[in-house]
């Protein structure tokens, strides 16, 4: 499964990688001209194993914005650039992943990946075999729930993706995904 796995994401990435070089380049000016700071955002986060690896995003918070988790800022808005509620809310931020999932420290589906400092998460799935996976641009937990989930509940259906996990579940979750991120549906911040 992981190589067909591998295969799979390498063709997407560089199917996506394709199609979205315009929109890629469009966003970065806009990310460029609304605020000051780097177009993008590299983040500390758990990938397999619990191996820590580096992750782009393009920047949709001010630069000096505390490194946790946008539920635990105290009025997360106010951190937010004049266009990063859009791209948090369109998922635009995450199109810089792509350069992850080719380099193979992430792939198209499986958990996403921790922050480096979400300690409960990384225990929780830890004890649940799910650090064994690949993270994901998007997973089980995320269609189904996204940033509205507690994280026990995130873990338990991250659990149900390393038990249920194949190709034809991984294309049904990047379905479910797409038709969410087009209703704009289980975005918080």
């Amino acid at each position: 499964m992981m190589r067909i796995k591998r295969i799979f994401d390498l063709l997407l990435a560089g199917f996506a990688s394709l199609v979205l070089c315009l929109p890629v380049l469009l966003v970065a000016l806009l990310v460029r001209l609304t605020s000051k700071g780097p177009v993008l955002y590299w983040s500390d986060r758990v990938g397999r194993n619990n191996q820590i690896f580096r992750m782009p995003k393009f920047r949709s918070m001010q630069t000096g914005t505390p490194a946790v988790a946008t539920h635990l800022l105290n009025d997360p808005d106010r951190y937010l650039t004049p266009v990063g509620g859009f791209l948090r809310q369109s998922s635009l931020d995450e199109l810089p992943q792509l350069w992850s999932i080719i380099k193979g420290e992430m792939s198209f589906v499986g958990p996403r990946p921790a922050l480096f400092n979400q300690h409960d998460l990384i225990a929780l799935r830890t004890r649940q075999g799910v650090q064994a996976l690949v993270p994901g641009l998007t997973g089980w937990a995320q269609v189904n729930g996204r940033d509205e989930l507690p994280i026990a509940d995130k873990v338990k259906l991250d659990a149900v993706y390393l038990a249920r996990q194949s190709l034809r579940f991984d294309i049904q979750i990047l379905w479910m995904t797409l038709v969410k991120v087009l209703r704009r549906e289980g975005v918080s911040h």
